[in-house]
């Protein structure tokens, strides 16, 4: 099915209004992402271009870069959400928890969700077993924590057509890589509904950093802007905020006074809460089906 055929044209201002338990009117959903970068393939992104213009085999600059978010960008995450004792979704390739056990165990320690996002970084079109990865992916993490993960993000939020069904089929409950609304949705699979919830692109620092290359403070503008607008209208029905980042570029010391600043900012306003993506699918499928 082509994604008009899943999910029918729906204006927000025509469905019921959705409301969030204990007078919140804004959740924040903060989605950390962990990957795998192989250095025999080339890199999923790259800071430095190569000097001929053409990728070359190992990319150990660009591989590097990637690195130094595992060893320390990390760990300057786990302090600032410690601070502020926010529910976080992981969105990890699997073979973090081989790779980078230590970053993967200091998530686990902090009740973070494990998400799904494929095994090793690399897009799903270029999967020569799509549903075999989709297992394995979710196989391994739930081995490591014991809780097999109800949601999934395609690596750079890739999918083919039938990547909705054969997620649906492994038992995700939730993807992201739909990026096409303020509140949660349900899309059609051949295995029954699936919700997608509202993550982002726009408040993503791959885009904002690394592709449109802004100055570090436009994070903080960004997020403080898009809050402003949701927090007011919270007040008449829900809103979901969610940013999503990466310890190789908000880790950085450039920039993680921004992400401070803005979860300070955030969390000074009454009606806010930080939720993962497993709280928001609880609430929407009690709000929705009242299950």
């Amino acid at each position: 099915m082509k994604p008009r055929e899943r999910a029918p044209y729906s204006a927000i201002v025509d469905r019921s209004k959705l409301t969030l338990p204990h007078g919140l009117r804004l959740i924040l959903w903060p989605v950390v992402n962990l990957e795998v970068w192989e250095i025999e393939k080339p890199m999923a992104r790259q800071i430095l271009p190569a000097p001929t213009g053409v990728p070359l085999l190992p990319d150990v600059p660009n591989w590097s870069w990637h690195e130094y978010g595992m060893r320390v960008g990390v760990w300057r995450f786990f302090d600032v959400f410690d601070k502020y004792k926010a529910e976080v979704t992981l969105a990890l390739n699997a073979n973090v928890v081989e790779v980078y056990p230590r970053v993967a165990a200091a998530a686990r320690g902090r009740n973070w969700e494990f998400m799904g996002h494929s095994y090793v970084q690399g897009p799903i079109h270029q999967l020569d077993d799509q549903r075999a990865t989709i297992h394995r992916s979710l196989d391994t993490i739930a081995g490591f924590t014991g809780k097999r993960p109800v949601g999934w993000l395609g690596p750079g939020l890739t999918q083919t057509y039938d990547t909705p069904d054969l997620l649906a089929e492994a038992g995700v409950k939730y993807i992201g890589d739909w990026v096409y609304d303020d509140e949660p949705t349900v899309i059609a699979t051949k295995h029954g509904p699936l919700t997608t919830l509202p993550y982002t692109v726009e408040l993503n620092d791959i885009p904002i950093m690394v592709v449109q290359h802004h100055h570090a403070d436009i994070f903080l503008k960004r997020a403080c802007d898009q809050f402003d607008r949701l927090y007011r209208e919270g007040a008449e029905r829900a809103k979901i905020l969610c940013f999503a980042i990466h310890p190789y570029i908000s880790g950085v010391p450039h920039r993680i006074k921004y992400l401070e600043a803005f979860l300070e900012y955030a969390s000074g306003h009454s009606g806010v809460a930080f939720w993962s993506g497993e709280h928001i699918l609880d609430w929407y499928s009690k709000t929705v089906t009242g299950r």
